[in-house]
């Protein structure tokens, strides 16, 4: 078994071995806005916190210590709406990754149409099977060597948003779903094979 003392790598490698040892990972497809401006990114760093409330994680990776425009947003507006990424809106939620300014909108790259929140002022987009507006429950920053790295966004879900196509006596198809996960590198993968193990009592 290779042993590594994680301080012995370099930043990059440390998020190499991760990004390819904790797979598959779900991807947010996060909008939030910046006046007028909806900004929108991807981010596989990315799961549920708690049920009661309901609560989810992403994880904002700061780059050169700057703050992400998403993590800005939220934290400013305290609203955000996560997105489940799918096949058929992987490709088009990818476009959104590119680097852009605080005053452009990833959504002009894409074909993605807006969705008017219920409860929140942030809109998401229409082609998402499942949406979910938020708000924000809480910011932390990760701090290391005495800078900051990363902004973890806890955000408690507001008003589920959710394709009736795939949604049955309160539970959800997954593979009518098919929902689209990260690996590293450019790499994606699908839902697959499935299989069931019950749990001990």
């Amino acid at each position: 078994m290779l042993s590594i003392e994680p301080s012995a790598l370099t930043e990059r490698d440390a998020y190499k071995f991760l990004i390819g040892s904790v797979v598959p990972r779900p991807i947010a497809f996060v909008t939030t806005r910046n006046g007028e401006t909806i900004n929108a990114a991807p981010f596989s760093y990315f799961n549920i916190v708690a049920s009661e409330p309901p609560l989810l994680s992403v994880s904002v990776q700061r780059k050169n210590g700057v703050m992400k425009d998403t993590a800005r947003n939220a934290i400013t507006s305290e609203e955000l709406v996560i997105h489940i990424v799918d096949e058929t809106n992987v490709a088009l939620v990818n476009e959104t990754a590119a680097n852009l300014g605080p005053a452009e909108s990833e959504l002009d790259r894409t074909t993605f149409t807006i969705a008017p929140s219920d409860v929140i002022e942030t809109p998401g987009v229409h082609e998402a099977k499942i949406r979910m507006e938020c708000k924000l429950h809480h910011h932390v920053p990760i701090e290391h060597n005495g800078k900051v790295t990363a902004d973890l966004l806890i955000a408690r879900v507001v008003r589920f948003h959710i394709d009736p196509a795939l949604y049955e006596a309160g539970r959800i198809d997954a593979e009518r779903l098919a929902p689209v996960s990260r690996l590293a590198g450019n790499f994606y993968a699908t839902l697959g094979e499935t299989f069931e193990i019950e749990r001990p009592k």
